[in-house]
């Protein structure tokens, strides 16, 4: 069984690392739509996987470092592009949570990087 939960969270950023004419070598921001997925058999006595409220418990700490924060200035992000920051949620997410299994991060709504185990 996999179950999922979304977040969502704004920050500015910029890529220090494209040609000076690219258009994202200019701070500018985002509203990222995280996704979520978990896996696991269902506890027969709770009859879930994990419990939305002690995933968002977990969760939402890790998104305080980033919402309406500058990225390239947060430990870890400094060349904040949707896939380094998906792996960065991934390395702060993965030993809290063990039935974490896959990570969508949008950036916009047609752009976006997944991570699986």
């Amino acid at each position: 069984m996999i179950i999922y939960k979304q977040f969502t969270f704004d920050a500015a950023h910029y890529l220090p690392n494209v040609p000076d004419y690219h258009k994202c070598k200019k701070v500018h921001g985002h509203t990222y739509h995280l996704t979520l997925f978990f896996e696991g058999g269902i506890a027969p006595d709770l009859g879930w996987i994990i419990d939305y409220s002690e995933i968002k418990e977990i969760v939402n700490p890790i998104l305080k470092m980033v919402d309406h924060q500058f990225l390239n200035e947060v430990e870890g992000l400094e060349n904040p592009t949707c896939e380094l920051i998906c792996l960065w949620l991934w390395k702060k997410l993965k030993p809290l949570i063990t039935q974490l299994k896959r990570i969508e991060l949008k950036e916009t709504p047609t752009s976006g990087a997944i991570y699986e185990e």
